[in-house]
């Protein structure tokens, strides 16, 4: 009992103070991503609150916060954009048939997370590489503090520039004060974050000293928003006509799906492994991927914009001191009650202090240590990181993370492929023996092949593998082939040191093999990847 109250909270003053603090960072977040998928900001908050809720009580680990997030809203802006003009072509035209596209779409979404947390492939985060995280960490702090950029414009006459002149100055300054309280804070006390202190403080000056900035309700505004108060949109088309717009553009929906799922995912389990990191502890992916999908699909039904966990937020959470569940259960309801009851108050918080939070998120994120040790690291772990920090920034998360994974999964395939090593000797009594070292499998079966000399050979043959490891059916093959050409030139050969396996295996694809195979005692354990792909470690 004592456990599942610590996991609650550990601390329930710093997870209360934590929590209103990105509750206040999530509402203009939410309203702009709302405005990247090019939907009502009150959807967008909604499906924040959702996904906060639902994730922070039953995710794989306290103090991560989910809600909407740019990488899933651009995905979403051409499935919404695409259903709106065909409701528009249809012969009683349908207001908003996108929106509820992506509504249908989300519930896919959380059937395809929630088989993901089902079949645990949660896991596989853990496969992903240190050059990969790092790129990934880099690359997140650059697109942050790029986001904060387009802060940094206004609208004059419905035309949007960036600001100039004493606009821009005043900007500047309540950035740099924000910045400066969270800097010297923590130096003078932690019990209260430091975040949430400076964004009272800047909206205290700006509110009582009149001064004419950029607000929350002025940046809902100028997105063409209406404020906080509102309504969702109402649907007006009946069931049937719903249905038959889905039916002739499944594919298109159901690519979204996967896309929508597959960009969530590697996010929310990214922010996993990057918390994890911060805190000293573990969380479950697995877990992580039932709470994502189950979030999804009530966000779906409930006219929510649906998402994934926030990195920028998470890392403002965990900074304040939020690390039980608490956290992410007073950001989801203070999110709720600032909809319903404060959005008059929340509306006049500057944009400015919320900027400056999140340019100290960027400081705090970036990885500041791998200009230290580029010149340290392997050449191909440092292009990794390169690369995935560039494709961060000019793709999406997502995206680089799978190019990092694949980019580092082939040069070790090539490192390994150039280790495996035959040495050769002749026995006393003429036969000639090829002592195998180094690992066999697809990417070093060509290399095996050239250590063998069958035309030139005695007619006695010993393969020796005491000291390789055979990894797939491509190293089964491979043996299986040169075992084969032997024998066509006439020659005897034995096979020895396999394990258990690797002989299974090979009886299998020949049950002659049975004679040339020898028994040793002491023949090595290992396991063929072939065998065992479905058993989890």
């Amino acid at each position: 009992m004592k456990r599942l109250f610590n996991n609650f909270t550990f601390n329930p003053k710093n997870d209360f103070l934590s929590g209103m603090t990105v509750a206040l960072a999530l509402v203009p977040e939410a309203v702009a991503f709302a405005f990247v998928a090019g939907v009502d900001p009150l959807v967008g908050l909604y499906g924040a609150f959702i996904m906060g809720i639902v994730t922070s009580l039953f995710g794989g680990r306290p103090g991560m916060i989910s809600g909407a997030t740019g990488a899933m809203a651009v995905v979403m802006v051409h499935l919404i954009q695409k259903g709106n003009i065909v409701g528009e072509s249809l012969a009683n035209p349908v207001d908003n048939l996108g929106l509820y596209w992506l509504f249908f779409t989300l519930i896919i979404v959380g059937f395809l997370q929630i088989s993901a947390g089902v079949f645990k492939l949660g896991k596989f985060v853990r496969l992903i590489p240190h050059p990969v995280m790092m790129g990934f960490v880099n690359g997140l702090a650059i697109v942050i503090f790029l986001s904060q950029l387009n802060l940094f414009k206004e609208t004059s006459n419905g035309v949007v520039d960036w600001m100039q002149g004493k606009t821009l100055f005043i900007m500047l300054g309540l950035v740099s004060l924000t910045m400066l309280i969270m800097y010297l804070l923590p130096k003078i006390t932690k019990k209260i974050p430091a975040a949430l202190v400076a964004i009272i403080c800047v909206a205290g000056l700006t509110i009582l000293g009149n001064i004419d900035v950029s607000t929350v309700g002025s940046f809902i505004t100028d997105g063409g928003g209406t404020g906080l108060e509102g309504s969702l949109p109402t649907f007006q088309a009946n069931t049937f006509k719903l249905l038959g717009t889905i039916a002739g553009n499944w594919s298109l929906i159901l690519s979204t799906a996967c896309l929508l799922a597959a960009v969530g995912l590697i996010e929310s389990l990214m922010t996993l492994n990057l918390v994890d990191e911060l805190t000293d502890s573990r969380g479950s992916g697995n877990r992580e991927c039932l709470a994502q999908g189950s979030a999804n699909i009530l966000s779906g039904l409930f006219g929510g914009m649906g998402g994934c966990a926030m990195i920028g937020q998470s890392i403002i959470n965990v900074n304040s001191g939020g690390r039980g569940r608490l956290s992410g259960v007073v950001a989801s309801i203070a999110l709720l009650c600032f909809i319903l009851f404060g959005a008059p108050l929340i509306e006049q918080i500057p944009i400015a202090a919320l900027v400056g939070v999140m340019f100290m998120v960027v400081i705090g994120t970036f990885a500041w240590s791998s200009f230290r040790i580029m010149r340290k690291i392997p050449i191909s772990d440092a292009v990794v990181l390169i690369v995935v920090s560039l494709v961060t920034v000019w793709q999406d998360l997502a995206i680089a993370v799978l190019v990092g994974v694949i980019i580092s999964a082939l040069v070790f395939a090539w490192k390994n492929a150039l280790m495996i090593r035959a040495r050769k000797k002749i026995k006393p009594d003429g036969t000639k023996v090829y002592e195998i070292w180094g690992p066999l499998f697809f990417g070093s079966v060509q290399n095996f092949n050239a250590k063998f000399d069958v035309k030139n050979d005695p007619k006695k043959i010993e393969i020796d593998f005491i000291e390789s490891k055979v990894n797939d059916h491509s190293g089964i093959e491979a043996i299986d082939n040169i075992v084969n050409k032997y024998l066509n030139a006439g020659k005897k050969v034995k096979l020895t040191h396999l394990s258990p396996e690797c002989k299974t295996l090979l009886l299998k694809a020949n049950p002659s093999f049975n004679e040339i195979i020898q028994t040793s005692i002491d023949d090595p354990r290992y396991y063929v990847v072939t065998d065992l792909m479905d058993v989890e470690v």
